[in-house]
């Protein structure tokens, strides 16, 4: 098993965590980390961007969100949960997507989180096996072209 950490994006990791680059076949299903981090940067309140390292090689990045107003019609429908995963596509493969999702499970029990959102684009190259192995249900929802799973934390 892998030993990662998690990374503050700075001016000295900034290019690195840029350069993490996913499969091909996956690029269409995850933004890229330069997108995440503008994100990120216009969105400071609820954005969450970590580069994850093991070593000193970054082998992937992981953004969360953070008790965003889920749906505009019902203020009292707070989440958080995991926003994006960009794991490299030689590191994958390897226990850092499941070290990412356990590191964002980690802080959201900290902040006093109950469940863990995320979001996914079904399909066949899709990371719907992967999330479900780890124990997201399908909650029925959708936001834009992806379904909505969820944890228990």
């Amino acid at each position: 098993m892998p030993s990662p950490r998690l990374e503050e994006i700075t001016t000295d990791n900034l290019m690195a965590a840029c350069a993490i680059a996913v499969r091909p076949d996956q690029e269409g299903l995850v933004e890229p980390v330069a997108r995440s981090l503008a994100e990120a940067y216009v969105q400071p309140d609820v954005a969450w961007p970590r580069l994850i390292v093991d070593g000193d090689r970054p082998v992937g990045f992981l953004m969360a969100f953070l008790d965003i107003q889920w749906r505009p019609e019902d203020p009292t429908d707070v989440r958080s949960g995991l926003w994006r995963l960009n794991i490299a596509a030689d590191q994958q493969g390897r226990g850092y997507g499941r070290f990412a999702v356990a590191a964002v499970a980690e802080e959201l029990r900290r902040r006093g989180t109950d469940r863990l959102i995320t979001t996914w684009v079904p399909g066949a190259h899709g990371p719907e096996r992967f999330y479900r192995r780890l124990g997201f249900r399908l909650t029925g929802e959708r936001s834009g072209d992806q379904v909505v799973g969820e944890l228990a934390l």
